[in-house]
């Protein structure tokens, strides 16, 4: 089996994020060279995979398996989902269509009708060694507010999502102190424990 892991993202913040969590090290150079997680090397690839539907694990094994099918080798998927509570977790895994359709004032007005603006934030990663291959999942999850948009506006939904005990957005908070408490840094960190115990 290959050591080297692709991550299949083509969004340079979350390539970033992803492999800062992971490596444990600071932020990797523009260049985007492969970050060490214990014997793997991380590297990634943009790869155009179909949406699934389904729920949040289901649509991540699936996206694992096709991505194995393509790299011919051990990848890393990545879904995110953002729930309301008072809509049972919707938009849920299609929070980027919501985003893209509405956008993060549209998203606030979804919740206008009801008390409850509590939300959850649920990162789930796909492991899967290559294809053929069953698929590992690691999911994070961190409950917060939604609220009206503060701060930097270029990362998905992080303006309207304020994480619980903390009075900024995701997107006010520092890239150190949000990999802290982030549902993807809940999820990264079990999925580190895994790589470094092979």
């Amino acid at each position: 089996m290959s050591n080297t892991i692709t991550f299949v993202t083509g969004n340079a913040n979350k390539l970033r994020e992803v492999v800062a969590i992971l490596s444990g090290n600071s932020l990797p150079t523009e260049s985007g060279a492969p970050s060490k997680v214990g014997k793997y090397e991380i590297t990634n690839a943009k790869i155009d995979l179909d949406e699934l539907q389904g729920t949040i694990d289901d649509v991540t094994r699936e996206k694992a398996k096709a991505a194995a099918a393509v790299v011919n080798g051990p990848v890393l998927v990545e879904d995110t989902c953002l729930g309301f509570v008072a809509l049972d977790n919707l938009p849920g895994p299609y929070i980027k269509w919501f985003v893209q359709s509405v956008g993060l004032e549209g998203l606030n007005k979804m919740l206008v009708g009801f008390e409850d603006k509590s939300a959850n934030a649920i990162t789930t990663f796909g492991y899967c060694e290559g294809p053929g291959k069953g698929v590992l999942l690691f999911q994070g999850i961190t409950e917060g507010t939604i609220v009206a948009s503060r701060g930097p506006t270029d990362f998905g939904w992080d303006s309207i999502f304020e994480p619980k005990g903390f009075d900024k957005t995701y997107a006010e908070l520092k890239g150190p102190e949000k990999n802290k408490i982030s549902h993807r840094s809940k999820a990264l960190a079990k999925l580190r424990d895994f790589l470094l115990s092979q």
